[in-house]
Order: C-alpha cells, then sequence, then structure tokens
C-alpha cells in the first residue's frame, strides 16, 4: 500500500502553505525606513573593520572631508551594532504581537522554531569554516592568544556567551569577534517569550522594558574595570534591545493621527542619532555611558516615525535599493563579510599599499561584502531556513477523505 506520509498530508501541506503565506505578508510589509537604517548600521560596521587597517584620515578624502566626519564613518561600528540591538528588539517584538495579537499570547515554541531556523545553519557553517581555516593556520583565522584555544571558542560561540569569553580571554580574530553581538541576541532570543508568559499583559511588559532600556548607562558605568567585557556584556545589549521592545509596544497601541507630529518625531529621532555619530566625543565628557542611552533613545524615535508613516512618498526612498537589499541581508553581511575585509586587505598589502588612495579598497569592500551575504542568503539561509522550519514543525494528523 501506498500514500501520503505524514509530512506530505494535504492538511499538513495546506498548514505549512497558510504559514508561509503569513511569512510572506510579513516580508511583503518590510518598512523601507527600517530596512535603510540597517543598512546604514551594516555599512558602518563593514567600514569600521576596513578604517581600523586603511584609515581614511590618511586618504586622498582628508583634503576635503572634515576629520570629523571621517572619524564618524570609521569608528561607529560599535555604535551601529547598538542600532541593530533596537532594531532587533523592535521587530521581533512587532512581529510577535502581529502574529499573536499581544505578547502575552505568543507561541513559544513556534518562536523557538523561527529562530532556530534563522540563525543556527548561518551560525554553525561559520563556525565551521572558521574552524577549519584555523587549523589550516591560514593567517588571521589563527586562534593564538595564551588562554584560548579552538575548542574552547566553538563552544563560546555555539553557546550563547563568546562576547564572555572575549571579555574574560582577551580579542579573538576577526571573524569570530563578530560572534560577540550575536551571543546577546541569542540569549535575548531564549528569555522574550518566556518574560512574555511571566508578565502577560503589555501594560506591565511596557514598563518592565522601558527600565530595562534606562539601565544601559548603569550596566555599562557598572563594567568600567574590563573594557571588552563593557562593550560587550550582556546588560548594555539587552538594554538597548529593550528600548525596541518598549517602541514595538506603543507602536502597536499608539498612531499619532498629525503627519507633523511624525515627521518631527522623525526628525528628533534622526538628529539624535546623527549627534551621538558625529559629535560623541563631545557628547560623552558631558553625558558619559548615558551618550549611549541617546542613541538608543533616538533610535527609537527614528524607528517608531518609519513604522507611523509607511505611505511615505515613493521618491523619497528612489535610489535606496541596494541601501535596503543591504538592510534585508545585513545578518548574512554580519557575519561573513570579514572574510572579504580580511581578503581585500591582503591584496591591498600585496599591492603598493599606497595609504592615500587607500579608500578606494572600500568600494570593493562594501560590494563584495554584500555579494557574499547575498549569495549565503540565496543558496544557504534562506533554503536551510525552510527546511528547517518544516522539519521542527509539528506533524498534523492527516485527514480520512473517506470518512
Amino acid at each position: 500500500m501506498t500514500g501520503d506520509s505524514p509530512s506530505n498530508s494535504p492538511y499538513t501541506r495546506g498548514w505549512l502553505q497558510s504559514q508561509s503565506m503569513q511569512e510572506k505578508a510579513i516580508i511583503s510589509a518590510r518598512n523601507p525606513g527600517i530596512d535603510c537604517l540597517r543598512g546604514i548600521s551594516i555599512i558602518l560596521v563593514v567600514i569600521h573593520h576596513v578604517g581600523l587597517r586603511v584609515p581614511l584620515r590618511e586618504t586622498v578624502l582628508a583634503t576635503f572631508l572634515p576629520e570629523r566626519v571621517l572619524s564618524a564613518l570609521i569608528y561607529n561600528g560599535y555604535e551601529a551594532v547598538f542600532i541593530f540591538f533596537v532594531i532587533s528588539g523592535f521587530l521581533i517584538a512587532s512581529n510577535t504581537i502581529h502574529r499573536w495579537r499581544e505578547l502575552g499570547s505568543i507561541d513559544a515554541r513556534a518562536f523557538y522554531v523561527r529562530r532556530a531556523a534563522r540563525i543556527v545553519p548561518c551560525l554553525v557553517i561559520l563556525v565551521s569554516v572558521l574552524s577549519i581555516l584555523h587549523l589550516a593556520g591560514v593567517n588571521r583565522y589563527v586562534i593564538s592568544r595564551e588562554g584560548q584555544s579552538l575548542p574552547h571558542a566553538i563552544f563560546s560561540a555555539l553557546a550563547l556567551h563568546l562576547n564572555w569569553y572575549e571579555g574574560r580571554t582577551g580579542w579573538l580574530p576577526g571573524g569570530w569577534d563578530v560572534l560577540w553581538s550575536l551571543s546577546i541576541e541569542e540569549v535575548f532570543y531564549l528569555g522574550f517569550p518566556l518574560v512574555c508568559l511571566l508578565f502577560r499583559r503589555d501594560w506591565i511588559l511596557a514598563p518592565v522594558s522601558f527600565l530595562l532600556a534606562l539601565s544601559l548607562p548603569v550596566s555599562r558605568a557598572a563594567l568600567a574595570g574590563n573594557e571588552i567585557w563593557q562593550e560587550k556584556a550582556y546588560l548594555p545589549g539587552m538594554a538597548a534591545i529593550a528600548m525596541g521592545v518598549f517602541g514595538a509596544i506603543v507602536a502597536a497601541r499608539w498612531q499619532p493621527r498629525k503627519r507633523s507630529f511624525r515627521w518631527a518625531f522623525g526628525a528628533g529621532g534622526a538628529f539624535g542619532v546623527l549627534a551621538v555619530l558625529l559629535f560623541e566625543d563631545k557628547l560623552w565628557r558631558h553625558l558619559g555611558n548615558g551618550t549611549m542611552l541617546v542613541q538608543t533613545f533616538a533610535t527609537m524615535c527614528l524607528i517608531l516615525a518609519f513604522y507611523w508613516q509607511p505611505e511615505a512618498p515613493r521618491w523619497v526612498w528612489s535610489g535606496t535599493g541596494w541601501l535596503r537589499s543591504c538592510g534585508r541581508l545585513s545578518y548574512e553581511i554580519y557575519l561573513t563579510h570579514m572574510f572579504v575585509v580580511f581578503a581585500v586587505l591582503r591584496i591591498f598589502k600585496t599591492s603598493d599599499e599606497n595609504l592615500w588612495w587607500g579608500v578606494l579598497w572600500y568600494l570593493p569592500a562594501l560590494l563584495f561584502s554584500w555579494l557574499l551575504g547575498w549569495l549565503v542568503a540565496k543558496y544557504i539561509s534562506l533554503p536551510c531556513e525552510r527546511a528547517m522550519r518544516a522539519w521542527l514543525t509539528p506533524q498534523r494528523p492527516a485527514t480520512n477523505p473517506t470518512r
């Protein structure tokens, strides 16, 4: 006898198809402003990692751009990651509200399946590639710092504490180092459904999220004794993510009627983000660790403005297609861009290594980082995500059409 297996039954196919349609509806409703903001953030990260090795202030750009602008371009990679944190918190919470109407109704298992399908495949493949490069003795990929080892690096990356491992033992090679922020986000993903189910009501979760968001300066100040751990500790990153969660709850419950107010809100958010990126040194002298709180709050305001007015005229986003594509591919670009950065720098050093024209190497670094991210998404990330969701989705019993 032959027949449909549970995974191929009409009932299950229909259920999976409805889930797929729901996901497509969410994807099709992507906000161009938020995608642009993510695109700018990932570009700042790539530029930062190139700029540490090819300083823009020593290139031809220094003849006509202020040093402050050049510094803002190459020294805001860390700040860009915190923008990512706020966006991540907002998107995760807003999509949860979209699917289950309120955070307290979240289906924890379904949430974990989606997050695992999105994160695990690329993470496992990246760790495997980095391990092979280490064992092959490839320059810039060998873990050689005293107190560090490949097994410990692998375990820390897969067990969600690479940030703590670096804080305790020192910097890892660049390809590994990018995983510090993923450790923070993964712990957030683990705890988010539990917190939602514990507090249940959005009117309780909103102040809890906001209080956690306000703790950012305090948590950073408390960790001042260890520079690496202060940058990469869980609590500051969680505070930034919580700001995004708070913003998502506000967005779901409040829609300002006046367009002028929404535009003013966005202008204020953009001003705050740019102020931190351009004048962080001056703000830091007056606000200290509160500067990072200004940035996360301003980022939330900017995200809310984008969310409130998706009907912005089409011309506003004209010419931003590649930037928005970078935003959509930000996860894949973030995980893999160091391969491109090291390859470009290797070619740069084997050439005349002329810093004056070093700015020309930024463009291929950005373009090939995007290309590698696109390839990873198309042939690894998205196919694996679909396969894992189908595999981890509970199978429904097939209905008997003869009854």
